[in-house]
């Protein structure tokens, strides 16, 4: 019964349009995952601080404040473990993969994102980081 507990994933879904991030949260729950939605860089920098994600999910054009800064910032003031930050963006140009490099995002997916890829990624995060916690022996 602890199996799934141990392997579900703290999501922060950080999208500014309400449909999409519901689209995500619906995809996630039902994969066992625990979401939490942010609307802005500001709400997302205050959720993490509350509870740090194992995951964040980044929209780049964010109203005020964009995913970039929201990156650099949550690597800023990361303590113990840094989530592992994923941009979904319709922003795809080299630059655009560059700028997220610069600011620490782990991986830059281009808008449409195929929810199958989502969630092979996110049981490949999930089995690493249960790799790395696991008791040794």
């Amino acid at each position: 019964m602890s199996e799934p507990a141990r392997s579900a994933l703290h999501v922060l879904i950080v999208e500014d349009r309400p449909d999409t991030a519901q689209s995500w949260v619906d995809l996630l729950t039902l994969g066992g995952h625990t979401t939490r939605v942010a609307s802005c860089g500001p709400d997302a920098l205050s959720s993490a601080q509350t509870e740090t994600p194992d995951v964040v999910l980044l929209d780049i054009g964010l109203p005020g404040m964009d995913g970039w800064e929201v990156a650099r910032r949550l690597r800023a003031d990361a303590s113990g473990r840094p989530p592992f930050i994923i941009a979904m963006t319709g922003r795809g140009t080299v630059s655009d993969h560059h700028r997220s490099e610069g600011a620490g995002i782990d991986l830059h997916l281009v808008k449409p994102v195929d929810p199958f890829v989502l969630i092979q990624l996110l049981n490949q995060f999930r089995s690493v980081r249960n790799r790395s916690v696991a008791p040794s022996e």
